[in-house]
Order: C-alpha cells, then sequence, then structure tokens
C-alpha cells in the first residue's frame, strides 16, 4: 500500500477544522513534500516526524514521500498534526493497518525521541472534531484532562508514538485520561477589604449587573485598583457556553488551568500599561493570537494607571468594545476572536497624582487636560458609568472589620437585576443591558415617558451627551432600576443614571 489517510484539526483562530492527513509514496529521490498550505512549523514536522519514527524502531520509507493536508485552501498553523503526519507515512508504507484508526481524529507533537508532547488549542479541536461526527479521539496525555471535557467523545492518550504504534498493531490499550481532580474554589479579593468608597462600591454594582464599562477617576490610595480587582467577585459564573468560549481561548494561548476543567469564574486581565497594541487586541507573525481583551472575553480588562498607555493601543479598543468581537488581518489570512468584555479604566487626575485640592499639586490646568487627553472622546463616550472616588477618611479606613457588604451579598443583588433582565430581553436576544441597542429603548414599548427623560433630552439638545451616551444612560436606568426591584425606571433612576455616566456628584 502507498497510500494512507488520517484525520487530524486544523484550528483557524478559535475555529476548529477537521483536517485529512494523506501520505503517499512513489518512487523517485528520496524525499518529503508537504503540501496544503502549510506554516513554517509544519515544514519543519518533516525531520521531526522522521526522527522519531526512526527513534521509536521503525523504517523510515526510502521513497518519495507527499504529504498533504485538506482542505488544501485552509491555512494550517502548528505542530499538531506531527502525530497524525507520522502515522499516516507509517500506514502508507505498509507498516501500520490503519483501520483501527478509521475516523479516528489524531493530535499531538512529536519529539526526537518519539515521545508526543501537549499542543495548544485542544479544547477547540475536539469540540470541532465532535461537531464534524468524529466521537473518537487520540491526544497527548498531558491534553487529555483538557479533551475529556468535551461531552459525547471517547478520549484516548498516547505518550509515545510507539505507544501508538502498539495499539495498531498489536491491540496493546492505549491510556485513559486521568480522573478530574476536585476543583479548589479560586481565590478571588472581596469588596469587604474596600474600607469606605460608597460611590465607587455602587458603580461598581451598576457596573456588574448590567455589564457597563466602568471609569474610575481619583487620587493614589483612593481604592481604584481594590474596586477593580474585586469586580470578579460580584459577576456571575458562566454558563456552560460562555465557560467553553473562555477556556476555548485559553487553550489556544496555553493557558488551559490545571486538570483541563472548564474556566467557570469570570476571567481578569490587567496588562502593564506598556503593553503593545498586539498584546492587547492580539497579533504575532503567521496566524495572530488572541490578546488580551480576547483572553478577557466574558470577564473584565482593567487597564490601571490607563492615561499612561500608548494611544494606539487605547484606540485599538474601541472596534471590539463595540462590537464584542475584533477581526485580525494578516498576510497569511484573517483571524477573528470574541472580545465581549467589561473594561474598567483607572486614571489619576493628573501626572504628580496629587488630589485636586492638595496645594502641593504642580499641575497646571493645561497639564491636567493633557493627561486626561490621552484617552481619546470616542473611547470615554463607549464607558457608561464615570464616576471619581475621593480620598478615603481616617473614620472609614478604621472602621470596625465586618461593616462593609461581602462580595457574596453584593453578588446575589446582581444576579437578581441580570435575571430580571435577562427575562425581560429575551425576546429582543439580549441578555445583559449594556448589550441592548439604543433603538429598542426609544420605541413602545420600552421607551420611558416624556417626564422621567426631560433632562436627559435637554442634555442631548445642549450638547453635553452624544446620542450614543443618550441610549448608555437609558441603559443605566434600566440597570439601577433592575437592582432596586423596579420593572421600569423612574425620574430617580434616570438621574442617579446621569449621575454615574457624567461623573457628577449624586
Amino acid at each position: 500500500m502507498s497510500y494512507a489517510r488520517v484525520h487530524c484539526v486544523g484550528l483557524v483562530g478559535v475555529t476548529g477544522h477537521v483536517v485529512q492527513v494523506e501520505a503517499d509514496l512513489a518512487p523517485g529521490l528520496p524525499t518529503v513534500a508537504i503540501t496544503g498550505l502549510p506554516d513554517t512549523a509544519l515544514h519543519e514536522a518533516r525531520d521531526r516526524v522522521r526522527a522519531a519514527v526512526v527513534n521509536s524502531g521503525r523504517a523510515w520509507p526510502n521513497r518519495r514521500i507527499t504529504i498533504n493536508l485538506l482542505p488544501a485552501t485552509l491555512p494550517k498553523f502548528g505542530s499538531s498534526f506531527d502525530l497524525a503526519i507520522a502515522t499516516a507515512v507509517l500506514g502508507s508504507a505498509g507498516e501500520l493497518p490503519l483501520l483501527p484508526l478509521d475516523g479516528v481524529v489524531v493530535l499531538g507533537e512529536l519529539g526526537l525521541d518519539g515521545t508526543v508532547r501537549p499542543v495548544r488549542g485542544v479544547l477547540p479541536m475536539v469540540a470541532a472534531a465532535a461537531r464534524a461526527g468524529h466521537d473518537r479521539v487520540v491526544v497527548p496525555i498531558d491534553n487529555a484532562a483538557e479533551a475529556a471535557v468535551i461531552p459525547g467523545v471517547r478520549v484516548r492518550a498516547v505518550d509515545t508514538l510507539h505507544r501508538l504504534v502498539s495499539f495498531v498493531t498489536d491491540g496493546s490499550p492505549l491510556l485513559e485520561p486521568p480522573r478530574p481532580a476536585p476543583a479548589a474554589p479560586p481565590s478571588v479579593p472581596d469588596l469587604a477589604d474596600v474600607a469606605g468608597q460608597a460611590l465607587g462600591r455602587r458603580a461598581l454594582e451598576v457596573a456588574a449587573a448590567g455589564g457597563h464599562h466602568l471609569a474610575l477617576l481619583g487620587p493614589p490610595g483612593a481604592g481604584k485598583t481594590m474596586l477593580a480587582e474585586r469586580l470578579p467577585s460580584v459577576l456571575p459564573e458562566l454558563d456552560d457556553d460562555a465557560a467553553m468560549e473562555v477556556s476555548s481561548l485559553h487553550s489556544i494561548a496555553g493557558l488551559t488551568p490545571p486538570g483541563g476543567q472548564l474556566i467557570r469564574r469570570p476571567p481578569f486581565q490587567a496588562p502593564h500599561h506598556t503593553a503593545t497594541v498586539a498584546a492587547l487586541v492580539g497579533g504575532g507573525s503567521g496566524l495572530a493570537r488572541p490578546g488580551a481583551v480576547s483572553l478577557a472575553h466574558r470577564g473584565v480588562l482593567f487597564l490601571d494607571e490607563a492615561p499612561e498607555f500608548t494611544k494606539g493601543a487605547l484606540d485599538a479598543l474601541r472596534q471590539p468594545l463595540e462590537h464584542g468581537r475584533i477581526r485580525l488581518a494578516r498576510a497569511r489570512g484573517g483571524t477573528e476572536y470574541p472580545a465581549r468584555v467589561q473594561l474598567v479604566l483607572a486614571a489619576n487626575p493628573c501626572p504628580c497624582a496629587k488630589p485636586s485640592g492638595d496645594t502641593s499639586c504642580e499641575c497646571t490646568p493645561l497639564t491636567r487636560r493633557r493627561y486626561l487627553g490621552r484617552l481619546s472622546g470616542p473611547l470615554l463616550d463607549r464607558i457608561d458609568v464615570q464616576v471619581t472616588v475621593q480620598p478615603i477618611r481616617a473614620a472609614e479606613l478604621t472602621e470596625v472589620a465586618g461593616c462593609a457588604e461581602p462580595s457574596a451579598v453584593v453578588a446575589a443583588r446582581v444576579a437578581a437585576a441580570r435575571a430580571a433582565a435577562s427575562a425581560r430581553w429575551s425576546s429582543v436576544g439580549r441578555r445583559i443591558n449594556a448589550e441592548l441597542p439604543g433603538p429598542v429603548l426609544r420605541r413602545p414599548p420600552w421607551c420611558l415617558p416624556a417626564r422621567v427623560t426631560r433632562e436627559l433630552r435637554g442634555r442631548l439638545d445642549r450638547g453635553s451627551l452624544s446620542a450614543r451616551g443618550f441610549d448608555r444612560v437609558l441603559r443605566l436606568a434600566w440597570t439601577v432600576a433592575d437592582l432596586d426591584g423596579r420593572d421600569r425606571p423612574d425620574i430617580d433612576d434616570v438621574g442617579e443614571a446621569i449621575g454615574l455616566r457624567t461623573g457628577e456628584a449624586l
């Protein structure tokens, strides 16, 4: 036999595609040709696979070998095809009867000694195989627990090429995935640690309940970072679909938690202010990798010292904030990643970071405007909640421990508010207020009476609010009403929403 075929999976972004790895042996000068839009890592598979086969005690065919990856128009990236290529070559040489691997998806990278090494992105790969009707997969032993998360798929693992060969030739059993260890509850900071800051805590709760973006302005030590770090603690756990999305993104980035279990807590990403545009939104040669905005999908992206980020990096966030997805175009093809995040910005009022009333602050009004001006107007217009946190007073800092509400209490109110919003907006295909299209709130049956929105309409006419800001205040008002248990916002809810949006005193 001079032809063999084995199934594998290739990833383009977070989407997996079943790939047929074909091997054909022909007379001629001994060489290996790989076709089907392979990248550099796949071209190098020729040498890795040959060494692995020889060091596993098998003969390498001394013929012209053509390896084709179907569909040929789909770009192929990475080293996850190594094990499938080795199996197909041995099958085409007559070394292996491939009937036991008929319809089986084979994934894994090969070391020169024949060991099978883990690869990134196994979770979305196995999910793609299941969608395509393949219910059996062979993966590296270090990826077995992660692959076993996908229901309806029989997962077997290998640690060496020799073990896979023995299974095919002699029926020797493959390795079973390890039993998942009980997941330890993640350690997250608690809101009970935050002293005072009633306005900041209220803004955080509203942002969590409605999925709104949040900006915190204030002097150092006021608690901006503490508040932002505790936002995930009041967010609901991810449902199955969201957990699969988030876990797949982290699998591609090689950040899957130990034990291979799905990520249930909303992720939290806090890149340093020196992060590049590619680090924030994704990038890299060949196929673009997910950046911080995608790794924070369904969670929180926190930019501390936001004015210190480059203008290009900040403005690159505008499109994913609006659409919840980011498309990265590269020479080898485009890649799309989900990026529905809650953005939290924290900023000092000026470069010297002194309170505005501090006489030692030497920053001029122009310096202050220039500093905060690094946060562009279009970006800030997408931030629903913008509040100024004041310095902590001594009485608040020294109050008796346990006076502040813990995260669990706030999370219960947030969950109830989200449940009310989800029930209300299910007819328009939305679950939280921040996702709601503006026209829905401006038309019956959800438009508010004129007396309730009088102040809001006046600000729009005076130009102090944009049309986007008008809609965002309406969304905030619905969130405030949900938190307080009302079925529709009243004039006080709209007033609080205006204060949260504009940063004015409530």
